[in-house]
Order: structure tokens, then C-alpha cells, then sequence
């Protein structure tokens, strides 16, 4: 469906764009009663017109002078009606105005009426300089070839052909000097302007794009913070209530709400720097855990979740963040998904080129359900650093994720 735009929107536009008035009282009403306009230029070029429209033969029969008396005038009038039309249709005051002048030219009237220079000048301003010198040409190769044809009956001399073809040449000159010169500049404000909403709108979508991509980032950042901290809260917790021996409970709970209070930390930090006040919290944003941290979490809520560390390649704070991020959310997906696997093992293999990510479960079967919202963070993370995932089942009886992530893929920090 196509869009509509409202004179109120083009407005708004206006205004933010914030361009100057007009220069000119006089011009100023014109462009606001561009009718009243065309209708005095129309009525100018018709009283020229008609003074010029003398006929150059006195002799002539009363009755042919009489038909002639009202023909030309009439002609004049619907030229000059024609110039109404002159901002929508500026070819039509072109093609009557040398009409009328091929009418001057054969009944040896005087030519070269303000009605060419109009024309001309419209089809400058309203239509195109290309259009604009070739509507002069034709017509006045038109005149000329018309003019010659006449000569050789003997209807002019060549007096009179050249005053026509001269007068209307000059005169069509100019129009179309000055209506290049205007029309072009315009075009030329007119482009200037257009451009300017289009960066305006460029501008609006590039600011709704940074906003929606950083919704997305804080989504990813809460959901990895809340979702590893309560699955292992409720790890806990469960752990305490079912067992019978004070001092295991006791621990759990301890253990519960350490991790509780940290999750908690990490969340006024993520919110502290949303604020938009003078007075931020003074908390800064904190780093999320390290797989050791996350690995340890898990075996304190008591799943069999093991470490494996190969290589010593250092990589930008942007990759080490999205590798935490990763192994948090694996381990946080098996911890969910697989409760009674027997082994969840985490991989973390640094080479100078590449980090590889892997953690397998033996607990979790093919699963037709769509993928969660942890499983998409993971990917939209792999892919800010310019790395690749793969996940699903393995070997029928667990279930594997293994990101591959470049050490120099990072483009910018979180």
C-alpha cells in the first residue's frame, strides 16, 4: 500500500529543517498567488501582443482585413490564455506563442511579442535547459523555413521575413537566458533541500537502529546475568530443602545467597549506566564471570561440570567478554536442560588465530521446540565478533555447542 505524505509532515519538515523566508515582500506574495500571477503576465503579453499585430498590407480587401481584424486577435487571446498553463504544461505557451508568430509572419505583422519571451522562459524554469533550447530552435527554424516558403510566392519580402525571424530570435534569447539562470538555481535549492530531509531521515532511522541494537545488547546482558544466577539460586535452594544434613543446607543457602548478591551487583551496574541524570551510581559496569567462575557456580550447586583450559592466546577485552558470555550461557543451558546429565564439560581451546568454545552434556535429547532466547544471544554475540556457532544434539544421547571465535574479529568493545 502505497504511503501518503500530509501537508502537516512536509511542514514539520520544513520547519526542522529551519529555512529562511523568501527574500522580498512582492516576491514572497507571488510565490503565495502564483494564478494571480499568471493572469496579470497573461493580460501584459496580450496588450503588447495586440498593439503589435498590425497588418503590413493597407490594400488589402475590406472584407479579407475585416476576417484578418478578427482572427489575429482572437489567435493572440488563446495564446496568451495558453500561458496559464505555463508551470504545468510549459511546451503548450511554446508551441502557441510561434503559431502565432508564423500567423504575424504571413499577414507581414511586426513579430517578436512578449508572449515567445514568456514561453521560453517558462519552459526554462518548469521543464529543462535541454528543453528549453530546443523549443527556441524548433521554433525558429520553424519561422525561418516558413519565412523562406513565403519569399518564394511572393507573399513577404525578405524584409519582413528577416525583421520576424530576427525579433522573435533576440527576444527568445533572452527568455531563455534568464529562465536557464532561474530555473537552475531553482533545481538547485530544490535539490539542496530534498537532500537535507533525506539526512533527516537517514538520521531518525540510523538513531532507531542504535537504540534497537542497544535494547538487544542490554536484553542479551540481563538474560545471561538473570538466567545463570537464578538457574543456579534454584539449584540451591532445591539442594537445601531435599537434603536432611543442617550443615550442607546451611551452605547452600550461604552459597544461594552469595550468588544472589552478585547477580544483584552485576544488574545495578548494567542499569547504573542507563540513567540519564547527573548523578550515575557509582558502580561501574563489571566484567561478567570468567568460565573458571561459571564452572565454579556450577559444581557449588552440585552439577558434574568440568574445565578444560589449552593455549595462552591473549585476545581484545570484546572477544574475552563474548567467550565468559558463551561458556555462562552453555553451562547455564545444560544446568537447565539436562539436571540429571552426568557430565556437562566445558572446552576452551586459544590458539594465535582463533578461540574455540565447545561444551557437551550427556543429558538432553532431541528437542523439537523452538530455540530460546539464550541460544539466539549466544549467536548474535559469536556474530558481533565475527566468529561462527554450531549446536544440536551429539551422538543421539547429549547435546553440544561449539563456537569458533577469530582473536582479531572483534570490530568494537562492548
Amino acid at each position: 500500500m502505497r504511503k501518503t505524505r500530509s501537508r502537516s509532515d512536509a511542514v514539520r519538515e520544513d520547519d526542522e529543517l529551519r529555512l529562511p523566508r523568501p527574500p522580498g515582500v512582492f516576491r514572497r506574495f507571488w510565490a503565495r498567488h502564483p494564478l494571480f500571477a499568471d493572469i496579470l503576465i497573461a493580460l501584459f503579453c496580450l496588450l503588447l501582443s495586440i498593439a503589435a499585430a498590425r497588418v503590413g498590407d493597407p490594400d488589402l480587401p475590406q472584407p479579407l482585413a475585416i476576417t484578418i481584424g478578427v482572427i489575429v486577435p482572437l489567435a493572440v487571446l488563446a495564446s496568451c490564455g495558453t500561458l496559464l498553463l505555463r508551470r504545468r504544461h510549459p511546451v503548450v505557451p511554446v508551441v502557441a506563442a510561434f503559431a502565432t508568430e508564423l500567423l504575424f509572419l504571413t499577414l507581414g505583422a511586426q513579430g517578436g511579442t512578449p508572449m515567445v519571451t514568456v514561453a521560453v522562459y517558462s519552459l526554462a524554469v518548469y521543464s529543462s535547459t535541454r528543453a528549453a533550447w530546443a523549443g527556441l530552435g524548433i521554433g525558429i527554424a520553424s519561422l525561418t523555413a516558413f519565412g523562406g516558403v513565403l519569399m518564394g510566392f511572393g507573399v513577404i519580402t525578405l524584409q519582413s521575413a528577416a525583421n520576424g525571424v530576427v525579433g522573435n530570435l533576440v527576444i527568445g534569447l533572452i527568455g531563455t537566458l534568464i529562465g536557464i539562470n532561474v530555473g537552475g538555481r531553482k533545481r538547485y535549492v530544490a535539490a539542496i533541500i530534498d537532500r537535507s530531509r533525506q539526512l533527516l531521515v537517514e538520521r531518525d532511522q540510523q538513531a532507531q537502529l542504535a537504540a534497537a541494537t542497544e535494547r538487544a545488547r542490554i536484553a542479551r546482558e540481563m538474560h545471561d546475568i538473570v538466567s545463570h544466577s537464578l538457574t543456579v539460586i534454584v539449584a540451591l535452594s532445591e539442594g537445601a530443602a531435599a537434603t536432611s544434613d543442617a550443615d550442607r543446607a546451611r551452605t547452600a543457602a550461604a552459597t544461594a545467597a552469595t550468588t544472589a548478591r552478585t547477580a544483584l551487583g552485576e544488574m545495578r551496574s548494567m542499569l547504573g549506566v542507563l540513567r540519564d541524570d547527573d548523578a550515575p551510581l557509582p558502580l561501574a559496569p563489571t566484567s561478567p564471570p570468567t568460565p573458571h567462575d561459571t564452572v565454579a557456580s556450577a559444581q557449588r550447586a552440585g552439577f558434574p561440570v568440568t574445565l578444560s583450559l589449552s593455549g595462552q592466546a591473549e585476545a581484545p577485552p570484546a572477544v574475552e567478554h563474548a567467550v565468559s558470555r558463551i561458556v555462562q550461557e552453555g553451562v547455564t543451558n545444560a544446568m537447565r536442560h539436562a539436571p540429571r546429565a552426568t557430565s556437562i564439560a566445558v572446552r576452551v581451546e586459544r590458539t594465535p588465530s582463533e578461540i574455540v568454545v565447545e561444551i557437551v552434556n550427556d543429558g538432553v535429547v532431541a528437542s523439537t521446540a523452538p530455540s530460546g532466547f539464550g541460544l539466539r544471544g549466544v549467536a548474535e554475540r559469536v556474530a558481533h565478533v565475527r566468529g561462527r556457532i554450531d549446536y544440536g544434539t551429539s551422538g543421539g544421547a547429549g547435546w553440544r555447542l561449539r563456537a569458533v571465535v577469530p582473536v582479531t574479529g572483534a570490530t568494537e568493545e562492548e
